[in-house]
């Protein structure tokens, strides 16, 4: 299966929190659009792998997402290396996508910057000729996305662009909560973590709403991109 679209996240839930409304309106305007899991989340505080991954299939559901994977690499140990890239360009040749997103750059978890990275040397190597990988027994082409962005993490950094996500943050706040094990319950006698304070959870919302003002529109998403991005003409712009 052709996706358009290929968002992969280091943890279960990251695709979600990053650019969950961006993936929902694409599937509304008619985009194939899967996601891929580096991990399970296995050193999570709260909940399982096991959950993580039920609550993962519930999510995508949600967004209406055409595929959902997990790699299982190891939660917080994997590393950016041949045995780990190769897995991730099986996955960039099985679907060819022509935008790929990731993990932020820079962040407070370290699975976050490496997946990042990890991901975006993978797209490079994926359309290198010379680069052999073999599924079922049935070597791949080669193939290289058009684009890689890195969607906006728990660190506040400068976008640079944003996608106006109006209407679409009702789908991704649900598509969030799926991950009931993971985020704010009142009634929870679990270890406290940083991302299960109601806090937190209204963060997601005034940030969109945020990048939505600066923009003149009502709830946006931001992203970060290793090259310039570039418009067909200034009517283009929003």
């Amino acid at each position: 299966m052709k996706l358009d679209i290929l968002a992969f996240g280091a943890h279960p839930d990251d695709v979600e929190l990053g650019c969950g409304a961006t993936i929902t309106k694409e599937v509304s305007l008619g985009k194939k659009v899967g996601i891929i899991d580096l991990t399970r989340g296995e050193l999570g505080t709260r909940g399982s792998a096991a959950l993580r991954e039920v609550e993962a299939n519930n999510a995508a559901k949600i967004m209406g997402v055409s595929v959902r994977k997990n790699l299982s690499f190891a939660d917080g140990f994997f590393t950016n290396d041949k045995e780990h890239q190769l897995e991730i360009i099986k996955m960039i040749r099985k679907y060819q996508p022509e935008i790929v997103l990731c993990n932020a750059i820079d962040d407070r978890h370290i699975d976050h910057g490496k997946g990042s990275k990890l991901v975006s040397d993978a797209c490079f190597l994926s359309g290198l000729l010379k680069v052999e990988t073999e599924v079922a027994g049935k070597l791949q082409e080669k193939w290289r996305p058009k684009h890689v962005y890195h969607y906006i993490q728990w660190k506040n950094i400068k976008p640079d662009f944003v996608v106006d996500v109006t209407g679409f943050m009702g789908v991704k706040m649900k598509a969030v909560l799926a991950y009931s094990s993971q985020f704010y319950d009142p009634n929870s006698n679990k270890p406290e973590t940083p991302i299960t304070s109601k806090n937190f959870i209204d963060s997601i919302n005034y940030r969109s709403r945020d990048f939505g003002r600066l923009i003149g529109v009502e709830c946006a998403e931001g992203f970060t991109s290793e090259r310039y991005v570039a418009v067909e003409n200034l009517d283009k712009l929003i």
